[in-house]
This record gives structure tokens, sequence and C-alpha cells, in this order.
């Protein structure tokens, strides 16, 4: 099977995997349960790990046990009958077993006569048994309801069952009519009809042997039939280990890939476009910035793609250091295309990018600078005669960096020697756009990602785990930076004291936005921010409606959130901002529309605008000091930091005000509370990794099906991701195919057949 990449990848490895491929046994409804759990062969169930285990050394002494535990019980039954509901008509089994001293109820609940009387022949009084369950009260009794039992002497050895009454009891993940006991039973005779040869292993012997690690046939006994505490912690560990190893040898490979391919170096060049832009910086690069640009220029030098990831904080500049890399490639006779999800961020870029080059934007023009080049941009509203000149500067050559939206992807773009592709906010951006834009270059051309979205190194590793990566943690000097309170949005002075505050700050010359999650009023299920931007938050699962916002903090719905439309003739009219001008900005805009919305905002002119999330990432308006967000509880935690980089980048300091209704405790509430206590963004990453599940980091392909992570946990464990990578990379650059290693080969075909394939490509 050929991937996307242009790797090759193993239909199906024959052999002993066939085992692990025989289908779950059980009647089509059974399997029908295994399949919503994601189980659908012997491979499946046996990766089907326990999330928690059960303390079972409490086994005889009824007066120990207490509610809500899960027991395992020697008892010696004293009686049992036959009762059937009163509505239902449904039989159960009634029945009470007894330590000696003091009697348990046990209850079992039957869909048929047949099967309740099978229990009652098996319950004959006197009979010594294994019970387990959970311990529940039922009219003031406890009781276990629908235990799992063996009574000794006829269906197990009374010897065996009271040892492993002693060991951890497993607990999976269930389902109704496809309990814990089921699923533990069903695995268990799986694993006691497989030897260790029936289970090839993705972990090679010789790492095994390095890292001292069990065999994956000894890990699952260990996670499925522990017998001590210790021993399912060890067979946990060697499966979150094989999870990363898998992981990172795909992206080892596809990293070994890519540096196979053939690139054009494109080094420094002295005297050229960058030298004259560096001289007349009127600022000093930070260090993050000049070890980025280190790092980036020998990257470039090289004959062979640069595949880097450039992850910074909301301000910390970013920007020049790519317009650096670009001007590096330009000097070397290539041309850098600069891909942005929106029109606006497109546009805010070619603003930026001409006025930090000057003259040196307007090569071949009166006034320009000698040895200068163009800045071209490209997005789909352009009119005819504005795009026919900036393709053809792009065609030519003329034009050095071309930046653009999507329209950047189509046909009809040529370019005279593309060296550079610059994706910013690469996460709205899938493989296959990606793809399209790098084929336009005669060469593989040097690749550079971008995103504000600050994210821990160790879900780095994993999500971008085929780029290097380069961190900016430090904004410029000279920014004033942002104090954040959370206003509460049913509190009526502090909502005057809000809007009191947005009209103070105008009368100083400050700049506000009001952030406002819905368009208009009837668009009751329209998106919240990443429907504006093209594309989804890489780290957040933002709610996409009003129902479902509130849904999600377990509540009610109370009234639909603000909308654009509403919230500026509200405003145009409200006393408190005393007649100040409010403009408009959302994604239905026009091109021009939206550029003239800004403009008006820069100026003055319209010193308050009320907009969409369409603002969220390259808007930069160094007056504006203050931001509203209204319903900021529907946001997440790295939208809500992104939109308040927008405030405070001048050298008046910000004021960032959230107008939430989260009730105190919810998630929502412990959200906006971290980003009022901070303004690091890689602490609010960690704060919101930890907030959320682990699936929510990874996305969709990592939400419990089979071929997923199950127990590697990215957040926390940072050094098994280590040490996974170093091996990994180890292992295929000895055998970049992994051709010595089927068994390794067959588990990564596994992850992509799943979607991982896209997933990885994300990267």
């Amino acid at each position: 099977m050929a991937g996307r990449d242009g790797l090759t990848y193993p239909d199906s490895v024959h052999t002993d995997v066939d085992v692990l491929h025989r289908r779950v046994e059980g009647k089509p409804a059974e399997q029908k349960k295994y399949a919503a759990l994601g189980i659908e062969t012997v491979g499946d169930l046996l990766s089907h790990y326990p999330w928690r285990y059960a303390d079972s050394r409490e086994v005889t002494d009824i007066a120990s046990l207490a509610v809500g535990h899960n027991v395992s019980l020697v008892a010696r039954v004293r009686g049992a009958e036959i009762k059937l509901a009163q509505r239902t008509g449904k039989p159960r089994v009634e029945a009470k077993v007894t330590d000696g001293t003091r009697t348990l109820d046990l209850v079992i609940f039957m869909p048929h006569r047949s099967m309740a009387e099978f229990h009652l022949k098996r319950l004959v009084p006197g009979s010594l048994g294994l019970f387990s369950g959970q311990i529940n009260v039922f009219n003031g009794r406890l009781q276990l309801a629908n235990p799992t039992y063996a009574i000794f002497g006829h269906e197990v050895d009374e010897a065996v069952a009271l040892e492993e009454a002693e060991w951890p009891i497993p607990i999976y993940p269930a389902t109704a009519g496809l309990e814990s006991d089921k699923i533990r039973a069903a695995v268990r005779k799986e694993l006691d009809g497989l030897t260790e040869a029936d289970v090839p292993d993705p972990v090679p012997d010789q790492v095994r042997t390095e890292r001292h690690l069990a065999s994956r046939w000894s890990a699952l006994r260990a996670v499925h039939v522990p017998q001590t505490e210790e021993e399912w912690r060890k067979g946990q560990a060697r499966l979150r280990y094989e999870e990363a190893f898998v992981l990172q040898a795909e992206l080892a490979r596809r990293r070994a890939h890519a540096q196979r391919e053939e690139s054009t170096a494109r080094p420094a060049r002295s005297g050229g476009l960058l030298d004259a832009f560096d001289a007349r910086l009127p600022f000093t690069l930070t260090e993050g910035q000049v070890a980025a640009g280190e790092q980036i220029a020998e990257d470039l030098a090289r004959p062979h793609p640069m595949q880097r990831l450039l992850q910074g904080e909301v301000g910390s500049g970013k920007t020049v250091v790519a317009l650096r890399a670009m001007l590096q490639v330009v000097d070397a006779g290539g041309q850098a295309a600069l891909l942005a999800p929106t029109s606006v961020l497109a546009a805010q870029h070619v603003r930026t990018l001409r006025a930090l080059l000057g003259d040196l934007a307007e090569g071949g023009l009166l006034g320009g600078s000698e040895i200068g080049t163009r800045v071209a941009l490209l997005t789909g509203a352009q009119n005819a005669a504005e795009r026919r000149s900036n393709l053809l500067e792009a065609a030519s050559g003329q034009a050095g960096i071309v930046v653009g939206t999507h329209a950047l992807l189509s046909d009809p773009v040529q370019f005279a020697d593309l060296g550079l592709v610059v994706i910013d906010e690469q996460h709205k951006f899938g493989v296959e756009q990606r793809g399209r834009l790098q084929a336009k270059a005669a060469n593989a051309p040097h690749l550079l990602v971008t995103t504000a979205t600050p994210i821990p190194r160790t879900v780095a590793m994993t999500v971008f785990g085929e780029l290097e990566i380069s961190e900016l943690r430090h904004v410029p000097a000279g920014r004033s930076g942002v104090t954040t309170h959370v206003v509460p949005a049913d509190n009526r002075a502090w909502m005057d004291r809000t809007w009191s505050r947005v009209r103070e700050e105008v009368e100083r010359g400050g700049r506000a936005f009001v952030v406002c999650a819905r368009i208009d009023g009837d668009d009751d299920g329209a998106a919240a921010g990443p429907r504006e931007t093209d594309g989804a938050d890489l780290i957040l699962d933002e709610p996409t409606t009003v129902r479902e916002a509130q849904a999600a903090e377990g509540r009610a719905p109370k009234r639909p959130l603000r909308a654009v439309l509403e919230v500026v003739e509200t405003l145009r009219n409200d006393a408190r901002l005393g007649g100040v001008e409010v403009g408009l900005l959302h994604g239905r805009m026009t091109s021009d529309e939206k550029d003239r919305a800004i403009a008006d905002f820069s100026s003055g002119r319209t010193p308050v605008l009320v907009s969409t999330t369409v603002i969220e990432v390259g808007v930069d308006v160094p007056a504006a000091t203050v931001m509203v967000i209204l319903d900021a509880h529907v946001f997440g935690l790295s939208q809500l930091h992104q939109l308040r980089g927008r405030v405070g980048r001048g050298s008046a300091p910000g004021l960032c005000l959230l107008v939430a209704d989260a009730p105190e405790g919810s998630v929502a509430a412990q959200r906006l509370g971290a980003l009022a206590a901070t303004t690091d963004g890689f602490e609010l990453a960690r704060v919101d990794l930890e907030l959320r599940k682990e699936g929510d980091v990874l996305g969709s392909a990592q939400s419990g099906r089979r071929g997923t992570l199950r127990l590697l946990r990215i957040v926390s464990d940072g050094a098994v991701i280590d040490r996974a990578r170093d091996d990994a990379r180890t292992l295929v650059e000895a055998d970049p195919e992994l051709g010595a290693w089927p068994a390794l080969r067959a588990a990564i075909d596994l992850q992509l057949a799943d979607g991982r394939e896209e997933f990885l490509g994300q990267s």
C-alpha cells in the first residue's frame, strides 16, 4: 500500500499476526456492542486495556464491605429464588450468601425465565463460591447486583479461585449489555488460548534488551491478568513505551524520507537583502529570534528540504524571523510563498512586510532599492486586473515574496523558482493543501510552518514529530503587557464599568475590540471562532453552537450568544460610550469591506470595532489597548489567549475583559481563571491540556478507536517519548524502510488505517 507521503506500507503482515486478526466471537448483537467500543478482532480486544483496577483483598468479611467498592467475596449460598418484576414481568434471581456470620443479598436480572432458571440451578444452597461485583444499597441492605461468580468444586478449583481472589480486578471501559466482567472473561479466554509466538512485538528485541522491557505478550498478561499492583504498572509502562515507539518510528521514517529528497540549497549571501534589512532594523532581535534565525539559516543552506516548526508566544516576533528566512532565499535567487488562513491575515502580512522592508519591497519601482524585490498578494477576493498583475509578478520572479490565502493553491499561480514555503497557523491547512503549494516548485522547497498556539514540547514531539522545532518564548522589549479580568455577565455594575473603561481608553487615544461568537441573531447554529478562520484550533475542541457550548458546561440553554450585528447596533446607541463611533468586522464581509473596517479602526475613525474571531491572529494595531470578549466561556483557552494578543502591542498597557456566564467550578471558569492569572502561552497550553481529555489534544484520530494512543499521555510522558524518539531514529537510520521489522510495519499500518495517515500529515 502506498501512502500519500510516497512511502510504501504493507497491505497486511501474514504469519502469526493473523491470529490477532480473527474476529471476536459472539452473536451478531454482541459483536455490534464490541464494535461500538472499537473492538472487532482479537487484537483489538487485547488492546482494550483496563481503565482502572479494583482492590480485591477484601474477600470474606461481609461486615467490612463498603458501598461503592468492587469486591471479590468467598461465601456460601444460603438460598435463591426467582421473582418477577410487577410492571414488566421480567424475571430476576434473588439470592443470599453468607460468610458464616452475616448475609449479603445478590440480585441477577434476566430477560428470560430460562436464563433465570439456569442461575437458580447453579446457586444451590450450601455451595461455596467466589462472587465479584460492586457493593450498593437497596431497601437499606447491602447488595451485589449482577455479580460474576464461580462455584467451587463444580466450575472452578477452590485453591485456584482463592488465590486469584487476591489479585487486582481489571475494570474495563464498557457499554450497556457488555459489562466489564464480560469483557474481562472474554480477554482471559483469548489470552489463555494464545502463546507468545501468536503475539508479534513491534518493539525489536535489541531495543527491549537495552531498555529492559518485557515482551508484548508478557505485558498483555500483566495488564489483563495481574497478580499484583506492581505487575500491572510494569505492564502498562511497557505498552506505553510501545505506543510512543510506534508513533515515533513512523515520524522518523517520514523524516528520513524527506531528508533523502533533493532541494536547492539557499545559503546566506553577504551584501544582499537580508544584510540590508538587518542593518535598518529599528529594534534589537531577542535571543530567541537570533537562535531560531541561525537554526533556519543552517537548514536553508543544505541541499535537502528544511522541515521546521516555529512556534512562539503571541507577539514574540515570528513574522520577523520568517521574513529573514524569506530574504535569505530571495538573496539566493529563489522565491518565498507565505500561505495564510484568511484574507484579513494575508493582507495584514503584506502591510507588515512592506512596512518592515520599506524601499526593499519596491524593487524595479521608482524610488525602490536597487537590490529590492516585491511583495505580492493573491486572494480570491481580488479584482481581475489586480490578480493578473500579481500573478505576473509571481510567475516572472519580480515578486520574491508572494503572500496569499488558499488562492495560492490554484492552478494559475506559478512561480519562477519557489524555494521556501511558509505556512502561517499551519494547523488550519491539510496535508493535501500544503502539498499542492509545494508541488509548484521544481525541486522540493524548504518548509517553515508557524503557529502562535504554543504547545508543550512533549506535545510538539508527538503532533509535529517529523519537524525540527524552534521556539520563541519572549516578546520583544517595549511591549507593556496585558491585564486580564473576568466580568460576570449578569452583574450590572461590572458591565457598566466595562463599557465605561472602553470609553476611557478611547478618550486616551486607544482602540477597543469587542469580540462576539456569532455574526447575527438568526445564526443560532453558527460556529463560534474556528469557522471564521477557515480551520479548527489545533489544541482546542471549541464548542460549535450555542447549544453545544452550554451543554459542554452541563447546564440548560439560557440565552443565545451575543452576535456582532446586534451588539454593534446596541453600542452605537449606548449612552455609556458617549457617541463613540463603532465599526464592525466579520467573515461574511468582502475583502475590501474588511480592509476598510481595519483601516478605519487603525486610524481612529471608528475606535471601537465589534468583530468575530476573524481578528484572532495577524491583526496588528499598536493603538489597540482594550479587548472585551463577550460570552468568553464558550471559547477555548488558546483562542482566548490569541484574541488577547491583539491588544497591548504598543507602548500603552493592554486590558482584556472576559465577559462570561461560567458557573463556579466549571471547566469554563477554570479556563478563564487560568487566562486571568498568566500571559505565558506555554503555561496556558499546559493548563489547557490538563483540563482536557487526551484525545482532544491529538484530534479525532485519537478518540479511542483501535490503533490509537490508549496509555501514552503526551502531557506527562515526555521522558518516555524522548526515549522512544531516540530509539526510533536509531532504528530508522539503520533501516529506513523498516524491512527487517514486519511487526513494527504492521503496527504502523494499523494506525494509518484509522485515519492516522491524515493526522500525521498535518505535521
